[in-house]
């Protein structure tokens, strides 16, 4: 999600249904993880949103 992240709720669930609409057929697993995070994504509050932390940690 880091990745298609515009620093709002409401833009990553738009850029994430973008590229679910680029996916090919045999990517299932691809789509069915970005369905999931889609759900989560729109059940959740704009204040729960911008306290994630969506950038990994590399050093750890």
């Amino acid at each position: 999600m880091c990745i298609y992240n515009t620093g709002s709720r409401t833009g990553l669930i738009d850029r994430l249904r973008e590229m679910r609409g680029e996916l090919a057929p045999e990517e299932t697993e691809l789509r069915e993880l970005t369905d999931s995070a889609l759900g989560k994504l729109q059940a959740m509050s704009d204040v729960e949103f911008a306290e994630l932390e969506l950038y990994p940690d590399f050093e750890q």
